[in-house]
């Protein structure tokens, strides 16, 4: 078998993964319902039982979207991001976006008591605390550009990165040591990611920002298959270097920002991903493994996300600790291996 008919075959695989995925994530839940009915209420044809529909296209189907979104822009993030970094332990938010949006978040929740009544009120509503976060990320953002326009060496960047979010994390854990009870558990909440409460208006911006996100990382997919063997290599094939870093850190802000404002910092997905594409299709070539990681991100969070739900149970398990159950022994089994994966 060819190396093209063989990640065919896998791409096949991987779709039927992530429609089985997909369909599983719709029918299982506190109330099961059956595969056929789902099928029903996803065609326009009217269910055997009306709250099975309503459940289906109200609560379910939002909720699988953003799974999709989330999945989808996460992996991206940490594939861009390793290959930028050449680095196998960088993710998507290696450059403090989560910490920023985390610092947003914790102004809001934490400080608003000292605000007047009205604008506390305001700001600790879902859009204000999505607000909150997408303007805690865009100035760690504004940041990491400018560094990122004076710094020639990409490794540098990536401590500026992790110096940023330190330094965030510290402002973050003063305002938690000021806080009453129920603040900090209502950040703990946020910071646990919530994939359940988004509206279809909320879900079409954030697909927004997945669309001109993955656009713009197609249009580098040649400059990180250049960067693989370092920046001269790069830079002696024609590859402009400062620009196309520019585009890659923008479009991981971006991808990065926009799912931590509306779902919360979701850990380890995009960090293990990127690695399970690249063991399956044994390639390096982005034009493959960005395919891959798509189909693997949004079928793998899919999973997850009906792993947290425990079918059968009236409580669901936050979604930050499934992932990162599943993600966390990847991360180790590929440490045991010692296998260069950039």
């Amino acid at each position: 078998m060819t190396t093209t008919q063989r990640h065919r075959n896998l791409f096949i695989g991987l779709g039927v993964f992530f429609l089985l995925a997909l369909l599983t994530n719709l029918a299982l839940g506190q109330v099961a319902i059956p595969l056929k009915e789902v099928l029903k209420s996803l065609f326009g044809t009217t269910a055997e039982k009306s709250t099975w529909e309503y459940i289906i296209i109200h609560f379910r189907l939002p909720k699988a979207l953003t799974a999709i979104i989330v999945g989808m822009g996460l992996s991206t993030c940490g594939l861009l991001m390793q290959t930028l970094f050449r680095n196998p332990l960088a993710g998507p938010y290696v450059l403090g976006l989560s910490s920023g949006s985390s610092l947003g978040v914790a102004f809001v929740i934490m400080g608003a008591t000292l605000l007047p009544a009205a604008i506390g009120s305001l700001l600790i509503s879902p859009y204000g605390i999505v607000i909150a976060s997408c303007l805690g990320s865009f100035a760690v953002l504004l940041l990491v550009l400018i560094v990122a326009r004076k710094l020639r060496d990409t490794a540098g960047l990536l401590i500026v990165g992790l110096m940023f979010g330190s330094f965030t994390s510290a402002i973050v854990s003063i305002l938690s040591y000021f806080s009453s009870a129920e603040q900090l558990q209502r950040f703990t909440f946020w910071s646990m990611g919530n994939i359940g409460n988004l509206s279809y208006g909320s879900i079409a911006i954030l697909a927004t920002c997945l669309f001109i996100g993955l656009l713009i990382s197609l249009f580098s997919i040649k400059a990180l298959d250049g960067l693989l063997l370092g920046e001269n290599y790069a830079a002696s094939m024609g590859i402009p270097i400062r620009r196309s870093r520019l585009l890659i850190i923008t479009a991981t802000c971006l991808l990065s920002g926009s799912i931590t404002a509306f779902a919360g910092p979701i850990a380890f997905l995009g960090l293990a991903v990127p690695h399970l594409a690249k063991l399956l299709f044994q390639t390096h070539n982005h034009r493959t493994l960005f395919g891959a990681t798509l189909l693997l991100g949004a079928g793998l969070m899919l999973c997850c996300d009906t792993v947290s739900q425990l079918p059968g149970f009236n409580f669901t398990l936050p979604i930050n600790a499934i992932t990162s159950l599943v993600g966390a022994p990847v991360v180790i089994w590929l440490m045991v291996r010692k296998k260069s994966l950039l």
